[in-house]
């Protein structure tokens, strides 16, 4: 007996955490004046957080009034994909002790110009699920 077809699987944690270290580019979400905002960024994983480098400006401002943030991260190919979320709080970093450990990580940012501030999203809840591109498959045609 075959398994049903699940285009959309629930992947666990361990792997969410091992995809999100496979890509380097994701989205925070933050809020400002009651209304989404969201970000691109260059992103490493360290130690089961997702770490980014800003400069000034709103990414920055909202990361620090908006503790609570969503960050989403996925890839694809032609037959199949994957998205994760971290839900968390975020961060910046200001010790030296932080920021140290934060700048062995070597997270590039994505745009030129000076990234001073590293970002640290602390995971509440991690969660993950991967895609199965395509028609289902016609149930007629399997074999008995």
């Amino acid at each position: 007996m075959t398994s049903p077809f699940k285009p959309v699987s629930i992947l666990p944690e361990s792997e969410c955490w091992d995809l999100l270290s496979s890509v380097s580019l994701g989205r925070l979400v933050t809020s400002a004046d009651g209304h989404p905002e969201i970000f691109p960024v260059n992103f490493v994983v360290q130690n089961r957080t997702v770490l980014f480098r800003t400069a000034d400006g709103t990414k920055l401002i909202t990361a620090a009034t908006n503790r609570d943030v969503l960050f989403e991260a996925d890839d694809h190919t032609a037959t199949e994909g994957w998205s994760v979320i971290v839900k968390g709080s975020a961060r910046i970093l200001h010790s030296p002790e932080d920021v140290e450990e934060a700048e062995q990580a070597h997270v590039a940012p994505w745009t030129a110009g000076e990234k001073e501030s590293f970002i640290r999203v602390k995971p509440v809840s991690v969660t993950g699920r991967k895609f199965i591109f395509g028609a289902a498959p016609d149930p007629d045609s399997a074999s008995t």
